[in-house]
């Protein structure tokens, strides 16, 4: 058991995974703060964020804070030792982040200075990146931008999807907490300035972003499926009906069809026509129904070939 009293702040499921394996590695986790709960889905559901849940389900007390910033009496009164962040959803004031004995730490799922900022897995895999990895460094109150006190690289497979490679990254998050943290708190560790003239930025995903781009080469249309891929899932407009498209492969650099034509939908093939290429859908869904193989949807779905999507 290691001793020292962490607060641990997270939101989505790539940081309910490290929470519970930092538990079960022996951190004494003595509160989490998450975002609020939020209404979700066609019933309008209120749902707890994973890290709320898995929280919960480990017995450990938790905040949902509308702005931590004006709500932080929760933490004050734990006496953390360590504030620990990984993809919490807000900027912390330095008010709240002098509340940690030892100076404030975040994991974050880049190679920083790289991808500063909220969608660094879904950014790596839109630009076609060939490796990532994980940071852990020191929060400040400019995003991103503290000095780094450890990192861990990971290849990213030519296969994996933004939900692939977030499990992969709390995998490595974990392993990059349990190795460094002990040093951190013994002081063996030092912080590395990041370099300011190889920052980049990965703003929020926007809802008009998810929408795909059939002006783009083959190979980045690929790229975009799988950086919104299974969550939230990129679409085309098939006259006012959203298909999504959770798959894709570069099929050919051929031009037969004009932009958005599906030149072919037999058997396991579903061909799209992009601008200066084609791509093959492999995983589709209509509204309403279940994600489907290409033949699958074939089987179900008449007259599809000639339809132009946007």
């Amino acid at each position: 058991m290691i001793e020292k009293r962490i607060v641990f702040l997270g939101t989505p499921e790539i940081s309910a995974d490290l929470l519970k394996g930092m538990v079960e590695q022996g951190f004494h986790i003595v509160g989490v703060v998450t975002k609020e709960d939020k209404v979700r889905g066609r019933n309008n559901k209120i749902e707890e964020s994973p890290v709320a849940k898995m929280a919960r389900e480990l017995n450990i007390p938790v905040h949902k804070p509308h702005r931590l910033n004006k709500d932080f009496d929760f933490i004050k009164a734990l006496e953390p030792d360590l504030l620990l962040t990984f993809a919490y959803g807000q900027l912390i004031s330095d008010e709240v982040l002098a509340l940690s004995k030892e100076k404030p730490l975040n994991v974050h799922a880049s190679l920083l200075p790289k991808y500063r900022g909220a969608a660094p897995i879904q950014y790596a895999l839109r630009d076609g990146e060939e490796k990532t990895g994980v940071s852990l460094m020191e929060m400040v109150h400019e995003m991103d931008a503290g000095d780094v006190y450890a990192v861990k690289e990971l290849t990213i497979n030519k296969e994996d999807n933004y939900t692939s490679l977030a499990s992969h990254l709390s995998s490595l998050a974990l392993s990059l907490v349990t190795e460094s943290l002990p040093l951190y708190f013994e002081h063996r560790l030092v912080g590395v300035k990041q370099d300011p003239t190889k920052v980049t930025f990965c703003p929020s995903i926007k809802k008009e972003e998810e929408h795909l781009n059939l002006s783009l080469a083959p190979q980045d249309f690929v790229n975009q499926v799988r950086s919104l891929s299974l969550t939230p899932g990129g679409y085309l407009l098939e006259g006012e009906q959203i298909l999504k498209v959770y798959q894709a492969r570069v099929y050919s650099d051929e031009v037969t069809a004009k932009k958005g034509t599906i030149v072919l939908a037999k058997k396991k093939q579903i061909i799209l026509q992009l601008e200066n290429g084609q791509v093959a859908l492999e995983m589709l869904q209509r509204p309403g129904k279940k994600i489907m193989s290409a033949q699958d949807f074939n089987n179900g779905v008449r007259n599809f070939e000639g339809t132009i999507l946007k």
